[in-house]
């Protein structure tokens, strides 16, 4: 079971994904995961990558589906993988294809988190991050005991540059400009599964579950 996660940012797939990768015993693969692992290992590829990112340049695609493609021929992806945030626009999804093919291999679901960009803003601009041990809340859906106060260590808690207003509605136009054509690829593929992203995330969840069968 081979399934990417599609979805704009705050839609919740990174949640899902690991729900997915818990529920199937398969592994929740992050293009993030799999930079800091190879950086930090100090792999060719990680190597590469690194020049790229200390330029404050982005990894080029043709890098980033190497590193990819070398981590779903690891042991643990046998039986599948879920893919989060990855590919993120055509020419990423195709180099992966091709790769795949090589291997005689594919992707088996897109999976597809709808929501609404006004539902967005909202959710992410309610999220608070701990300036000390990092914890996440939301003031509406995960508040702390104690407005402005981390659970776990007492420290401050604040609105992170990125959960704010005007860059939440920034990263919603680069992914409706760069990301939003994967979803029209991927239906053309007859592999995408469209969720609805406004209900409950246990909800989301027991769809997705649905969509993939026990």
């Amino acid at each position: 079971m081979k399934i990417i996660m599609l979805g704009a940012p705050g839609a919740g797939k990174g949640t899902q994904a690991k729900q997915i990768a818990d529920k199937y015993d398969i592994p929740h693969i992050s293009t993030g995961d799999i930079f800091r692992a190879n950086i930090k290992n100090k792999t060719e590829l990680g190597n590469k990558a690194k020049t790229f990112m200390d330029q404050g340049l982005l990894v080029p695609d043709e890098l980033v589906v190497d590193l990819v493609v070398d981590r779903v021929q690891k042991d643990d992806c046998s039986k599948g993988y879920v893919l989060d945030g990855f590919p993120r626009t055509i020419p990423q999804a195709e180099a992966l294809d091709k790769a795949l093919a090589k291997m005689s291999d594919h992707v088996d679901y897109a999976i597809n988190i709808l929501i609404p960009d006004a539902t967005i803003i909202k959710r992410m601009s309610g999220r608070r991050a701990c300036v000390s041990c990092g914890a996440t809340y939301h003031i509406v859906n995960i508040p702390p005991k104690v407005d402005g106060i981390c659970d776990a260590c007492g420290k401050e808690l604040i609105l992170r540059d990125d959960d704010k207003e005007d860059t939440v509605k920034k990263r919603l136009d680069v992914y409706h400009e760069q990301t939003q054509p994967l979803i029209e690829y991927y239906k053309n593929k007859e592999i995408l599964v469209n969720v609805d992203g406004t209900q409950e995330m246990k909800d989301v969840f027991k769809s997705i579950v649905e969509l993939l069968g026990a």
